[in-house]
């Protein structure tokens, strides 16, 4: 399983609008211009993210978009989902019918590794992504792997 550009770009066009809505509705073509996103992909996005109540619009001159809640009340995972990204490891869409009809024989090590993206995109909000690029200390603690143990030769 692995993020598509689709809910990277709308997770990053997402924290770009918290950090500029301040001062009014941001355009996509701004956006489009500081974090090099196509305008076409991003009208996308917007659409997808506006449909799904995260953003809302202004229409004419000076308009643009800007966050439909606080950025401390936007979840990462809101955002993914909107754009239709799935969080899914599975082969069979989390339907248990990967063999045969039936749950393969790592479906459970799958279906749980979706439970745990899903828990931690759901544990950041846009403003902690946000804190993070203007202070560097954002308190979203980031999933480190470590490298298993060496394995004795005389196995």
């Amino acid at each position: 399983m692995r993020l598509t550009t689709k809910g990277r770009f709308a997770v990053t066009a997402m924290v770009d609008l918290a950090m500029n809505g301040g001062r009014g509705p941001v355009t996509l073509a701004s956006i489009s211009e500081r974090q090099k996103i196509s305008l076409s992909y991003l009208e996308q996005l917007f659409g997808k993210l506006r449909r799904n109540n995260l953003v809302e619009s202004v229409r004419g001159p000076g308009g643009g978009y800007y966050l439909a809640r606080i950025a401390t009340k936007i979840k990462v995972v809101e955002v993914v989902l909107a754009v239709d990204e799935p969080l899914d490891a599975t082969n069979c869409g989390g339907q248990g019918n990967c063999q045969d009809g039936k749950p393969c024989i790592t479906h459970d090590l799958w279906y749980g590794l979706n439970g745990k993206i899903h828990e931690y995109l759901e544990s950041v909000n846009l403003q902690q992504l946000v804190d993070g690029q203007t202070k560097s200390a954002s308190g979203v603690t980031p999933i480190t792997m470590t490298k298993p143990a060496a394995r004795s030769a005389s196995l």
